[in-house]
């Protein structure tokens, strides 16, 4: 029983239970702001597949970076780099996630569901993971598999892409900038020892990425007002947007001001509160 429970929590940790959870509510969130009356049955294939394909996105990162991952105190304990699963394992593991959620798409979703998924496990796993080293418009390339979710619910449940789902696209795919720039602040030392270029400016934490940081959070709140816009949700959902908006970029003008760790660190707690609260105020309001 003890060695199951172990097993369970290293598949938990080889594909980043979290944030697969994470990704899997923005396909939620697509697929509901979607117009037309909800299916359930299908939502429920949606988020089982979605699951399963973003876990096989996590599990092959880390088959790729589980050199990496044992030089850095945030990662060295994870199953690879630890030796507590094999590399046979973890291939087999993470094949039969993919292949599962890809088939589940395509058969019981539709085919652009399925594409929209494969696209965004390959661009995450081909592209972004190893350009991580290489320079820092990793972010960039990984923003695009990052915003995929919501349009792939949004795909689901229209099968088309379609302006409102290009929209959810797009404030997910800005929301990853300051994101992911706040996350590599926090763990810029450590992820110096993988060699991993992922804050903005050469100089890492300094003005030049602060600035950056800023100016996409800016960006981020009319993004996010585009829904009110065209009408996918209303008024309710534009007050709850720009509060969290400006909560949000008065987190990125204090990092600006000081650039010290702990108001990087508060930019990085709020920019996992800002995305579910954006997408549950959208999907209230509409309801």
């Amino acid at each position: 029983m003890e060695f199951l429970s172990c097993k369970l929590k290293d598949y938990a940790q080889f594909v980043k239970l979290r944030l697969a959870s994470i990704v899997v509510f923005s396909a939620f969130a697509g697929y509901m702001l979607a117009p037309g009356q909800a299916d359930w049955h299908k939502l429920s294939i949606l988020i089982i597949s979605g699951f399963l394909v973003t876990c096989a996105s996590n599990g092959f990162n880390q088959i790729i970076e589980r050199g990496l991952d044992a030089l850095m105190d945030r990662t060295a304990k994870r199953p690879l780099p630890d030796n507590r699963m094999s590399l046979m394992e973890a291939y087999t593991f993470a094949t039969i996630l993919g292949v599962a959620g890809l088939v589940l798409l395509f058969v019981f979703i539709n085919p652009l569901s399925c594409f929209l998924g494969l696209l965004a496990l390959l661009s995450y796993t081909l592209a972004y993971t190893p350009l991580k080293r290489i320079t820092p418009f990793a972010v960039l390339v990984g923003a695009f598999p990052g915003a995929i979710p919501p349009l792939l619910g949004w795909a689901a449940a229209t099968n088309s892409i379609g302006i409102g789902g290009l929209i959810l696209f797009a404030i997910q795919f800005m929301w990853q900038f300051p994101h992911f720039w706040a996350i590599a602040w926090v763990l810029d030392d450590d992820y110096k020892k993988a060699g991993f270029k992922l804050l903005p400016s050469p100089g890492g934490r300094d003005k030049a990425s602060a600035f950056q940081v800023l100016v996409y959070s800016i960006g981020l709140l009319p993004i996010s007002l585009l829904p009110i816009v065209f009408k996918m949700s209303g008024t309710i959902a534009a007050v709850a947007i720009i509060i969290t908006g400006v909560w949000f970029l008065v987190l990125s003008i204090k990092l600006y001001r000081s650039l010290e760790l702990k108001d990087s660190r508060k930019l990085m707690l709020a920019s996992f509160v800002y995305l579910p609260v954006v997408q549950i105020a959208l999907i209230l309001d509409k309801l």
